[in-house]
């Protein structure tokens, strides 16, 4: 599960760093680039919710491997020399991501119950290193490889060991143990304000982490930052989360619940921010750090509520499907904006005070997603209970 969390991110964040470098080389303007970052995103929460259904059909762990076979397609295809490749090429690997991510909490839920809230800040923490080896790497492969279409082809060898490591050695449960993703009871899912709660907190949140992915060292490259240096700043910053990832799980159950840990990393995540796009640039790498700590923390806590406000893994999975896939179809929103208003003329200082807003808006939803309570359906109806 870690080696397949690896393969996430690096199909988002290696595209970033090569973005002022495809505008000049590919002809593409800040809202053709703005949709190359939102268009993985989108199909991303597109496909999400079909995760339940491909599972049922097939099996969570076949699943799992088809979703990493279509990870690999798309990262070839995106570099091949056809038109319009890139953007097909990161539509297939946005759906991929989408499946893989919406089937690993459904699994982790089913094989570490009792853990899996850490055991989720461990698969979190191999998201964002596998975003920052993505970033950090990403120029450098194209100054060895020769071209920005190599460097982003050459993800899918990592993609290649994911899917042949998952494929023979994933677990083989035994057919009573084994709990169908049923999708019968999505739409009674749909009537809990709960599931709107988290949903809306795990797109806003999701919504920075794409920007940063897709905008970053953009918007760092025109405070005056060298293409490499940003990448590298964006690197460090994902590096960050490793750690914020795993320890924020921990961190969440010093308390009654988890509003204290999501309101401290929202709090984080927009001084980073500040920072970075409008403080001092002498600030840069404690700004950098912040933004990871509060993002990794973030993320790690937003995939935990899956989980923690679900009492089986068939509701986990359920869940997973309906708040990744409208969650991130809201953050797929987040990277077309940013293009858009940088079309329009919009500084840096102004769209770092709309990024501010945005987490203000998501600390909002963090209050409600946060209280301790789970969605069970052991009666036969679909409850929530509160602890």
């Amino acid at each position: 599960m870690v080696v397949v969390g690896l393969n996430l991110r690096p199909a988002l964040s290696s595209v970033a760093p090569l973005l002022t470098r495809l505008q000049e080389t590919a002809g593409l303007t800040p809202t053709a680039a703005g949709l190359l970052t939102t268009l993985p995103v989108l199909f991303l929460g597109l496909s999400a919710p079909l995760a339940p259904q491909l599972a049922r059909a097939v099996g969570s762990e076949r699943a799992l491997s088809i979703a990493l076979f279509m990870l690999t397609a798309g990262l070839i295809w995106r570099g091949l020399p056809f038109g319009g490749a890139l953007f097909i090429g990161s539509a297939m690997a946005g759906s991929a991501i989408g499946l893989g991510g919406t089937l690993l909490p459904a699994l982790v839920k089913r094989e570490v119950p009792g853990s899996a809230d850490l055991v989720t800040g461990l698969y979190t923490m191999a998201l964002c290193m596998g975003g920052a080896i993505g970033a950090g790497l990403s120029v450098p492969l194209t100054a060895w490889l020769g071209s920005w279409q190599a460097s982003l082809m050459s993800w899918s060898l990592l993609a290649v060991f994911a899917l042949l490591l998952w494929h023979f050695a994933f677990p083989h449960p035994k057919a009573a143990d084994i709990t169908p993703l049923h999708a019968s009871g999505l739409s009674k899912m749909l009537k809990q304000r709960l599931t709107w709660q988290i949903m809306l907190f795990m797109g806003l949140q999701s919504s920075m982490a794409y920007v940063v992915f897709g905008w970053l060292p953009s918007l760092l490259v025109d405070r005056g930052y060298s293409e490499a240096g940003a990448g590298w700043t964006m690197a460090i910053s994902i590096m960050c989360q490793l750690f914020a990832a795993l320890a924020a799980p921990w961190l969440a159950r010093l308390g009654r619940d988890q509003r204290p840990a999501l309101i401290i990393v929202q709090i984080i995540t927009a001084s980073g921010l500040w920072i970075l796009l409008i403080g001092p640039l002498s600030w840069k790498w404690p700004g950098a750090a912040l933004l990871g700590i509060g993002q990794g923390g973030s993320f790690s806590l937003a995939l935990s509520l899956l989980v923690l406000r679900t009492a089986n893994s068939r509701l986990a999975g359920q869940l997973s499907g309906l708040v990744q896939g409208g969650g991130y179809t809201l953050a797929s929103l987040g990277p077309f904006i940013v293009g858009w208003q940088l079309q329009s003329g919009a500084s840096t200082t102004f769209i770092g005070w709309f990024l501010i807003g945005v987490i203000a808006l998501c600390s909002c939803f963090a209050l409600f997603a946060g209280l301790n309570r789970r969605l069970d359906d052991d009666s036969g109806q679909l409850v929530v209970h509160r602890y």
